[in-house]
């Protein structure tokens, strides 16, 4: 969902606590509409998950969304936007 008012943004996600796996599910989910792609990389060694996902939407959702990731125990979650 392309338009002038929304953002490019990144949304990296360190997943410590692997129960969090389903509720960050339904999140990015509820959001899905304006996921352009998500990439999880299990991190064995360490016990944890490297999440990246790509955002084409208004910068009220992508920033609820970070919010609402980084509330959930064992989980960070930090954004960059675009200049574009």
């Amino acid at each position: 969902m392309q338009n002038e008012q929304n953002r490019l943004a990144l949304i990296s996600i360190i997943v410590e606590d692997l129960a969090a796996a389903e509720k960050i599910n339904n999140l990015l989910s509820a959001c899905g509409q304006y996921i352009v792609g998500r990439m999880g990389i299990p991190y064995h060694s360490k016990n944890v998950s490297v999440m990246s996902v790509v955002l084409d939407a208004p910068s009220e959702i992508i920033n609820a969304l970070t919010g609402k990731l980084g509330m959930l125990n064992g989980v960070s979650a930090k954004t960059l936007f675009s200049k574009i």
